[in-house]
């Protein structure tokens, strides 16, 4: 007798699905019965997981974020998949900070791997100085200071700032028109 399957290859699309088969059975007089058995396709194969590390820069109201685009470095598997981040915002509290992110891919049977990536986040944006000019008056021994707050008109920058000025302190030998830098 001859023996012959209706179906013998299976896919993905068949994970999870009631897959009915056909026996065939065939004597050698051409005599033939049938029986049916359903075969349960499993996907216990985990994805691989492959992690790239990235640098972004912070926009102007300090802030940034990923995909997992940027991290996906090729991860695969042998059926479909996702990929999530356990992080994708960041902010200036994040720049020159170790920021590990973790790449999880996940098919389609639930089996799941993992990678960390580094990101890197830059602030290159130059705070803006504004600065207003200040008329101070000598006291009796001949001597005045300002502040940055006397200079200062609203300077900013997308993350925490500070100021500094080049020149403080004025005496009588500077009487008249001073150039003071803020920085």
């Amino acid at each position: 007798f001859t023996l012959a399957l209706d179906q013998t290859a299976f896919d993905c699309s068949d994970v999870g699905a009631s897959n009915t088969v056909t026996l065939t059975v065939t004597d050698a007089s051409g005599n033939t019965d049938t029986c049916t058995a359903t075969v349960t396709v499993e996907d216990n194969v985990s994805p691989t997981a492959l992690c790239q590390d990235v640098t972004i820069q912070l926009d102007a109201s300090g802030n940034a974020s990923i995909t997992t685009s940027d991290i996906d470095n090729g991860s695969s598997d042998n059926c479909s998949f996702t990929l999530s981040l356990d992080q994708t915002a960041f902010d200036c509290s994040d720049v020159g900070a170790s920021n590990t992110v973790t790449l999880t891919v996940t098919d389609a049977s639930g089996n799941v791997s993992t990678c960390e990536a580094n990101v890197t986040v830059e602030d290159n944006i130059a705070p803006t100085a504004l600065c207003t000019d200040v008329t101070i008056q000598l006291d009796a021994s001949g001597n005045a200071s300002i502040t940055t707050a006397d200079i200062d008109n609203g300077s900013s920058d997308n993350c925490s700032f500070t100021l500094a000025l080049d020149q403080t302190a004025f005496d009588c030998t500077m009487v008249g028109a001073n150039t003071v830098t803020l920085t």
